[in-house]
């Protein structure tokens, strides 16, 4: 039996043969020529957009990264994908599009994928869902591929101060409250996105690029660099020139994603105070891969790794520091010698991580990745609590803050904007646990994000002394007592749906719970008495994914049910 790869297995029913002249005049139609196409097909799929600053650098980094390809002895061939800005939806009707779009974005890479029969791909992402929707389609694909990430934001700037988009959400909440002039609100607006990049701390995109360095489907080193530094070209040149190696090694997802390798990803993102939502997208991504991966497993390994990067919305620095502090490969140099990650997993060059990791070069003075023997907390930042508020369990993020328990009256809303505007109308009080309920996969549908319900509470100066819990999600950039992918969710008869307004809940970070203060009884009767409620789309894209989503302990996947 032969071991000699075929470099062009796939693409080769597409170009080769008389059959297939038909085929080769249409590319020959837009410039590919015999040379071309008698190469291996690799597809670039790109997220390009003009509707965010996240994804606005793609462009030009797809043609540095068909360079490498080309240099590497394959044939590029680009194609565009959607992207929903999560920062430009936030509060509206549009931000139920976000999570919708990350199935959106992984069928529509496999589609092309599937119908170009490309021999490999490279995926290049910017904002939140774009990132594990790569993932998920080159896992379900399982050609020889990697994702390459666009980068960071650098920081704004406002009254000497380093300022991201966290800190316009947050003004909102102060502007509302008296504690900051319009004048000043509007000179931060002005301020603090300077150019193309993803959102600037260890929020929701910054998480997921440091997941895919540690679980192997992007580069070591890569991510770290900003969108908008002159390095960013070599880094796509590279990711071009890597994709054909792994194309002429037969070097697949399939051979990089383990069991451990998931664990790996989840210590990075505890280490370095990440988003909840690398909770559902990882729970995603082992679904797809066939990896046995559970809610809990993120309580488990966060408990054994320590917070080390001092990074927003919990700590003080932004991605760009990390970069200069020495980069994700730092993150994981320390978590390898310390024994917290499996440094033999394999990344897409071939090496292991303990051996990229090896070669990272820490800034001498930095203050952004902090030694293990004097860690931020002892315990990273994911905690997942259950309870009878929520059997299936949700998540919390403790990294920026120290209150481990809280007990008040529930406020109840059943729609975002109805808890938005009792916020902005300053009718939340010290104490309150504010429940905003059928924002879940189905019933929102799509889990719109609460980053301006919470941004808001802390403008307001109440981030210390409110809680906040629901079926929805949260931003990367939330801070604050914030509970969110409660589950089961309302429109599917959770016990969140039985709350009522005045009810005392109890968060418990030390024990894992969160409880509702009603007997067993009590909240059985009331939900025998509960009704669904009707489907907010009749029709459409959203209409689709409600009736197909699984629940948020699962990812938020949706389900093909024969």
């Amino acid at each position: 039996m032969s071991n000699v790869v075929d470099p062009k297995s796939r693409s080769r029913a597409i170009t080769n043969g008389r059959e297939r002249a038909p085929a080769r005049a249409m590319l020959k139609g837009i410039g590919f020529t015999d040379a071309d196409l008698a190469r291996p097909i690799v597809g670039i799929a790109n997220t390009w957009t003009e509707t965010m600053p996240c994804n606005y650098g793609l462009r030009d980094l797809a043609v540095k990264v068909k360079e490498g390809v080309r240099a590497a002895g394959g044939t590029p061939m680009e194609f565009n994908t959607i992207s929903v800005s999560d920062g430009v939806t936030m509060g509206t009707e549009g931000m139920k599009a976000s999570l919708v779009s990350r199935e959106v974005i992984a069928d529509s890479i496999e589609l092309m994928g599937r119908g170009y029969l490309f021999d490999a791909m490279v995926v290049l992402v910017g904002c939140d869902k774009t990132i594990p929707a790569a993932a998920m389609a080159l896992i379900r694909l399982d050609v020889p591929g990697l994702i390459l990430y666009g980068g960071s934001i650098q920081p704004g700037h406002f009254k000497g101060r380093d300022v991201t988009i966290q800190d316009v959400f947050e003004a909102v909440g102060a502007n509302a409250a008296g504690r900051m002039t319009d004048a000043d609100l509007y000179a931060l607006e002005n301020s603090a996105c300077p150019g193309a990049g993803a959102c600037g701390g260890q929020f929701t995109a910054n998480t997921m690029a440091t997941v895919m360095e540690f679980i192997g489907l992007s580069v070591m080193s890569s991510a770290s660099v900003p969108a908008t530094d002159p390095r960013k070209e070599a880094v796509g040149v590279r990711a071009g020139g890597v994709v054909m190696d792994m194309l002429n090694r037969d070097f697949r997802p399939s051979g990089i994603l383990t069991r451990k390798a998931f664990e790996n990803a989840i210590a990075g993102v505890a280490a370095t105070g990440g988003s909840t939502n690398a909770v559902l997208h990882l729970l995603a991504m082992a679904r797809e891969a066939g990896i046995p991966l559970t809610i809990d497993d993120f309580d488990t390994v966060s408990a054994r790794t320590p917070l080390i990067a001092d990074l927003k919305p919990g700590g003080r620095f932004v991605a760009a520091d990390l970069d200069r502090a020495g980069g994700i490969p730092l993150v994981a140099q320390r978590l390898v010698k310390a024994g917290l990650l499996d440094g033999t997993q394999l990344t897409p060059t071939g090496k292991t991580l303990a051996e990229e990791a090896a070669v990272a070069v820490e800034t001498p003075g930095q203050e952004v990745v902090l030694p293990m023997a004097k860690p931020l907390k002892p315990t990273g930042g994911l905690v997942i609590l259950k309870g009878n508020l929520a059997p299936e369990g949700c998540v919390v993020k403790v990294a920026g803050h120290e209150r481990l328990v809280h007990r008040g009256p529930a406020r109840v809303f059943d729609r975002e904007e109805d808890a938005m505007a009792a916020v902005t109308r300053r009718e939340i009080l010290e104490n309150d646990v504010v429940v905003i309920r059928y924002e879940g996969p189905c019933g929102g549908p799509g889990m719109r994000e609460m980053l301006g319900v919470t941004a808001a509470l802390v403008g307001e100066g109440l981030g210390n002394t409110v809680a906040l819990l629901t079926d929805g999600r949260f931003s990367g950039a939330t801070k604050g007592l914030m509970a969110g992918h409660v589950a089961p969710e309302a429109a599917r008869g959770g016990p969140i749906a039985a709350v009522r307004e005045g009810d005392l809940i109890t968060f418990d970070i030390p024990k894992r719970r969160l409880d509702v203060d009603l007997s067993d009884e009590e909240l059985k009767n009331r939900l025998k008495s509960w009704k669904a409620p009707e489907p907010r789309y009749r029709a459409g894209v959203f209409a689709k994914y409600a009736a197909s989503v699984s629940s948020a302990s699962e990812g938020a996947i949706t389900r093909v049910r024969w």
